[in-house]
């Protein structure tokens, strides 16, 4: 575990499906990236797949693990970012490819032993189509869901800004639709979003920890690396214990100055801030 903190710390890294580095995590290839941060301190990594299937799983961990890291998620960012596929397109094949990437993705993380977790692929809504699209992305995302369960996997919805789609943009929201499925589910909380929303974060944090699986840390307003100093990750990791988390933190950001200076940058920051909690 990184020094002081009782949760795991995790970067996003692309797999190696992916068409281009995602910009909110290590910007080099998987072998390299789990290198970089296995020295820089990490725990683990959150792994950003495109079409990434079953049969990558034995390959995956074992780059994963050879530097000393372990899969703490798999991430659906790519399908949406990288291919335009979403579960709201009013195209049907274009939904069908965007609900098989994101089964597979589940079925990934099943094997792995790892949550799956849902961001903008879900998608946007077009003038006339709102209740329709809603209706397809519920009946897609119950799908996932209930795919995730049955694998040993569990699905875990981030509520995200307006700007990047169109439903569940608050933790209210998001656990009213969870709290509809057959199938177990979480929450992922990202700051950057919560900011976004106007939701008090420290405040989310603590009323939703014991629901959140993945807390995605990023510096207010600029989306960049943490800065030692910064008084609200203190606050943040006093609400994660007083809600009784129990899922592992994400450096989701910008890379600035490079994914090398970006991550030490932040993890730095979080063990100053950490050693506050002692």
């Amino acid at each position: 575990m990184t020094a002081g903190l009782p949760w795991p710390l995790a970067y996003p890294v692309s797999g190696d499906d992916c068409a281009a580095f995602m910009p909110l995590g290590f910007g080099a290839r998987l072998a390299e990236a789990v290198r970089h941060l296995s020295e820089l301190g990490y725990d683990g990594v959150e792994v950003q797949v495109r079409e990434s299937a079953v049969r990558n799983a034995e390959a995956l961990a074992r780059t994963v693990e050879s530097a000393g890291l372990k899969v703490l998620g798999i991430g659906t960012g790519p399908v949406a970012a990288q291919d335009r596929l979403t579960l709201t397109d009013p195209e049907p094949d274009v939904r069908r490819h965007a609900l098989g990437r994101l089964l597979d993705a589940a079925r990934l993380a099943g094997e792995l032993g790892v949550p799956v977790t849902l961001g903008q692929t879900r998608g946007t809504f077009l003038p006339g189509l709102e209740d329709m699209q809603r209706l397809w992305a519920e009946c897609a995302v119950r799908q996932l869901a209930e795919e995730a369960a049955d694998r040993g996997s569990r699905l875990l919805l981030e509520p995200q800004s307006r700007a990047h789609t169109s439903l569940w943009h608050t933790p209210a929201e998001a656990l009213a639709f969870i709290d509809s499925l057959d199938a177990p589910a979480g929450l992922v909380l990202d700051t950057h979003h919560l900011d976004a929303e106007g939701v008090d974060t420290v405040r989310a944090v603590r009323d939703h920890a014991h629901v959140t699986g993945c807390l995605q840390l990023a510096a207010p307003a600029t989306r960049g690396p943490l800065a030692v100093g910064d008084h609200r990750l203190t606050a943040l990791f006093t609400a994660l214990r007083a809600g009784g988390f129990t899922g592992w933190l994400t450096l989701e950001h910008l890379q600035d100055g490079g994914s090398p200076k970006a991550a030490a940058r932040s993890w730095t920051a979080l063990t100053d801030a950490a050693s506050a909690l002692s």
